[in-house]
């Protein structure tokens, strides 16, 4: 007897996909806000603070670590890891780090960051600690991104003989 539901295929299983995330970098961890002085702080500490916006910096962090967080958890729990790939340089400092300083020195910095980034080990958030940890022998983002072009390459062709 022919079950279809034992047959069907879910496309939304982690094992499916491949999943490419490329970050815009982020600022070294650097322990810039802590709780005792932060609780001091009025509305206008929130927004500025010696140069530095907290609040801002605050969401916009935990956007991204929370999104990485959350589609990394998902590949692990479902033994598919190696499909998601996040590539995000999260030592930036100084200028680098800023998203909003538009230079031509910083634009050609950054575009230097990013070929120093491909040759960096490939690396996965460890979802204890919420910090990027080389994956040992796992190779360089270059070589992960050419194996994902690879991938997507003999998909698009078994699509096509379809």
């Amino acid at each position: 007897m022919h079950n279809s539901q034992s047959e069907e295929i879910n496309p939304m299983d982690p094992k499916r996909m491949l999943v490419l995330s490329l970050g815009t970098g982020a600022p070294k961890l650097e322990e810039k806000y802590n709780g005792a002085t932060a609780s001091s702080w009025g509305p206008l500490e929130w927004l500025l603070d010696n140069g530095a916006t907290p609040l801002l910096d605050i969401y916009g962090h935990a956007s991204s670590d929370m999104v990485d967080i959350h589609v990394s958890t998902l590949f692990q729990s479902r033994r598919c890891q190696k499909n998601y790939l996040r590539i995000q340089d999260d030592t930036l400092t100084g200028d680098a780090s800023s998203v909003d300083i538009a230079t031509v020195e910083n634009l050609e910095r950054l575009e230097e960051i990013g070929k120093e980034l491909l040759e960096k080990p490939v690396s996965r958030v460890n979802l204890e600690t919420g910090k990027y940890e080389e994956l040992v022998g796992e190779g360089t983002n270059r070589g992960a991104l050419t194996q994902f072009a690879m991938l997507l390459s003999h998909q698009r062709k078994l699509r096509q003989a379809m």
